[in-house]
């Protein structure tokens, strides 16, 4: 039987942010997206991404999804065979979060989801890249896709999600840790703590990339996935579940 690859996308992103690496993967397991978008808490999240299919999974979480991620190790962590944990956190909500998240909610209502892409968007892909039109249109498009309501639940989401940091010393398979070298968001020093915290851990660095890092850099991402997963190498189908 092929190996199950689940991928755990980001805030108000969809399959879009993963595309080149769900077709390189693809040639090697059973590649899945989970959907996010009518939830509106981590734990549910995490739910929805184990009911997908039974037995053994991957599992890849970005951003938002990385939360959801150990969430769903916690909650059945004899599932999870392969933990990739992908520019993202484990702390709870900071101090004065919601009121920072609340200013681009009141904008998204007030002037619909393209204004909310316009003014969310930038601090969240490389400096250097924040106006180039290949990477930004396509990320506009996605975050047009969805609506006001599905950005209030997963905000709602975010604000409550749980403190995973007691889970990361628990983690017993392998994980990656992977983060843009340049995420001004979730930055490259708390994925060296979550790393330091997980047993075994690797942590992967993507240089010249922000937060979106499989968007900005997709073929540094899409290698370091099939290198630690072993696909294309001395392993073939069936060597991650």
């Amino acid at each position: 039987m092929r190996s199950r690859i689940i991928f755990l996308p980001g805030l108000l992103c969809d399959g879009s942010v993963f595309e080149p690496q769900i077709r390189a993967l693809s040639r090697f397991a059973d590649v899945l997206v989970a959907d996010f978008s009518d939830l509106d808490s981590i734990e549910g999240m995490a739910a929805h991404a184990l009911a997908l299919v039974e037995g053994p999974i991957t599992l890849i979480g970005f951003s938002m999804g990385g939360r959801a991620a150990l969430e769903a190790y916690r909650q059945v962590p004899g599932r999870i065979s392969y933990l990739c944990l992908m520019d993202t956190g484990a702390v709870p909500a900071r101090e004065h979060e919601a009121e920072t998240r609340g200013v681009l909610q009141k904008l998204a209502r007030e002037e619909g989801m393209k204004a909310l892409a316009t003014k969310w968007l930038p601090p969240m892909l490389h400096i250097d890249r924040e106006t180039e039109p290949g990477l930004v249109e396509p990320l506009v498009a996605m975050v047009e896709r969805a609506s006001v309501a599905q950005h209030d639940r997963q905000i709602k989401a975010l604000l409550k999600r749980p403190d995973a940091r007691p889970v990361l010393p628990s983690i017993a398979c392998p994980t990656l840790v992977m983060v843009g070298r340049q995420d001004r968001w979730a930055t490259l020093a708390q994925h060296e703590e979550m790393a330091a915290a997980i047993p075994g851990a690797e942590l992967a660095v993507i240089e010249d990339a922000g937060h979106f890092v499989s968007v900005e850099r997709p073929e540094a991402v899409t290698a370091a996935l099939m290198a630690w997963l072993g696909f294309g190498q001395s392993q073939r189908e069936g060597s991650a579940a």
